[in-house]
Parts: structure tokens; sequence; C-alpha cells
């Protein structure tokens, strides 16, 4: 399985390029320039090193994502409540919901997410 964490650093990267994308290489390293104050050379490494863990390819020249930011998300967030609450989303609301209140929209929200799964 790809390693899909993200530091802060590699994480505003990739928004660059979540944002921007699809982008040639060059672009991003005049973004990553004007953004980051990073060097050519840092932009590359950091671009090789997320391409290596496969969260992003650069294929001619052009960078391109093959995890979306959404699916990033996704994934962060499984990984916390595998790791957290030993995969138990239950125990993640009931941890959650425990010192904050949810709204009745929150409510909802989840309660339609959960009928969606029924059927």
């Amino acid at each position: 399985m790809p390693q899909y964490k993200l530091g802060e650093v590699e994480f505003r990267f990739a928004n660059l390029i979540w944002t921007h994308e699809p982008l040639s290489s060059g672009t991003l390293v005049k973004l990553a320039e004007r953004e980051l104050k990073w060097k050519k050379s840092t932009t590359y490494t950091i671009l090789r090193r997320l391409c290596e863990r496969g969260i992003f390819q650069n294929r001619d020249g052009i960078v391109s994502s093959l995890c979306t930011k959404k699916e990033y998300y996704a994934i962060q967030s499984e990984q916390f409540v595998d790791e957290t609450f030993s995969g138990s989303l239950p125990q993640f609301l009931s941890a959650f919901s425990s010192r904050k209140k949810l709204s009745p929209e929150e409510i909802a929200k989840i309660q339609e997410l959960i009928d969606q799964y029924r059927g």
C-alpha cells in the first residue's frame, strides 16, 4: 500500500498540484518558487518522492494526481480511525460527539450517509 501520509510542507506542495492539475513540471516549478520559495531542485526532489509514493505522476513533463485530494482525506480519516479506534467508526463518533455537540444538520447528514449504505 502506498504511503499517503504527508507532512505539512508536502501537503502545501500537494495542494498546489491538486489546485492546478494537470500542469507542466515547469509551471509547477514556478508555482513552488512563488508560493513556497523553493528552488527548482527542491521542487523536483519532493515531486519525485511523492510520485514514488503513488500520490502523483510526472509523465512527459505533465504532473497530475494518482490520488485526488478527496481520496487523500478519505485515506487519512480511515487510517486515523484504524490507528486510534481499532477501526471502529462507532467508537470514533462516540468520542467525537462526547465533547462536541452535533448540530441538527450534522446529524441529518450522518443519517443520510447511513441510509445510503443501507440500501
